[in-house]
């Protein structure tokens, strides 16, 4: 099975072609720290080849949905630390998720300051889950062109800030509709200056991202998540493939990992516009990194996308949330728990850790 085969990516070694995708869970505390919960739920799940986090916050104006965690204070990387750690001793390699929201947000989880977005732009057709339940988006503030300086640098130091952790290297976060995503999307990108207007303009501030990711770290410790069919988050842009070929071909002048491709969920169907063409496909071939196929794979269709050719891996999302041994249960055809909804973001030990896996009990108390 190719699922099961090991491959190097960058300067790791992975022991399988199956990564954990990032989830956000919500447990940590209303200070962005994680708890013993959180290094038990990422331990469960050393089977992974590789483990993406769940998002974490560059900064504190990278906020946007409460009880998620932070990687910008000496708080938060000792508690990741003691995550890496158990992670590495149980034999396991784990990625950070960088992450700015940008206007993803609200400002009650914000010390009532206004999310920033390239352009005053609301998200329209949700609502935005905050610690008083669903609201209506706000309309963000534009960030100004220092605020942009200012979180590339806090790209940059957060990047810093997880191999400080532990963590054998970060991912950027340019998809589903948050900050790296809205520059690229005319639905939140309305600018005239240089990160507006143009396809090259609109796609500059992911690729300074991404040069200073790699400086901060070295490009082998360095990847980008992107989605670019996927409309969440009211993400709809003129020309979807053409701004994401000029993107990929940018990103190919540049030294780093992977990419991990995004395919478009059938729960938030395209724009009429949009091109029907599958993304690996499309997409793929023109990528140089290591391609991370991702979004809705189960054990069949991950094995055909690997035969293509095309893909390196494929990252399972919810698959892994409920079975903290999968690539045992695919390699036995043995049957899969279903994921509980309702425990997902927020709560407890229900839902999160309390996952039985084929050879019980599950790990616990490992902290």
């Amino acid at each position: 099975m190719k699922l099961l085969e090991k491959i190097q990516l960058g300067n790791l070694e992975l022991k399988n072609k199956m990564a954990m995708s990032a989830m956000t869970r919500s447990r940590a505390d209303h200070n962005g720290i994680v708890g013993d919960l959180t290094v038990q739920y990422y331990t469960q799940r050393v089977s992974a080849g590789m483990i993406f986090t769940e998002a974490i916050r560059i900064s504190e104006a990278a906020t946007g949905s409460p009880l998620t965690p932070g990687i910008y204070t000496s708080e938060q990387i000792e508690a990741w630390k003691k995550v890496t750690k158990s992670v590495h001793d149980h034999g396991g390699l784990i990625i950070a998720q960088l992450w700015h929201t940008g206007r993803a947000g609200h400002s009650i989880d914000r010390d009532g300051k206004l999310p920033l977005s390239p352009s005053p732009l609301p998200i329209q057709g949700m609502q935005h889950f905050t610690s008083e339940g669903l609201k209506d988006y706000e309309t963000p503030r534009e960030i100004t062109i220092t605020e942009i300086r200012q979180t590339i640098e806090d790209y940059g130091q957060a990047a810093k800030n997880a191999i400080e952790a532990g963590f054998d290297g970060v991912e950027l976060h340019a998809a589903n509709g948050y900050l790296p995503s809205q520059f690229l999307a005319e639905s939140a990108n309305q600018r005239t200056d240089e990160y507006g207007g143009s396809i090259p303009n609109k796609a500059r501030f992911v690729l300074e991202v991404m040069q200073q990711l790699i400086s901060a770290v070295g490009g082998d410790k360095v990847g980008i998540k992107i989605s670019p069919f996927h409309p969440y988050g009211n993400m709809v842009l003129d020309d979807p493939a053409g701004t994401y070929i000029y993107l990929i071909e940018a990103l190919n002048k540049l030294n780093f990992a992977y990419v991990e491709l995004m395919k478009r969920s059938p729960y938030f169907p395209s724009p009429s516009h949009y091109p029907a063409d599958d993304e690996i496909e499309l997409f793929g071939n023109m990528i140089q990194q290591t391609v991370i196929a991702n979004a809705g794979y189960d054990k069949a269709s991950a094995e055909a996308e690997l035969k293509k050719g095309i893909a390196g891996l494929i990252s399972f999302g919810t698959l892994f949330l409920a079975n903290p041994d999968l690539p045992e249960r695919f390699e036995k055809d043995s049957a899969l728990n279903e994921p509980d909804r309702a425990t997902m973001f927020g709560g407890g030990k229900q839902g999160y850790i309390d996952y039985p896996t084929l050879k019980m009990p599950i790990i616990r108390d490992i902290v």
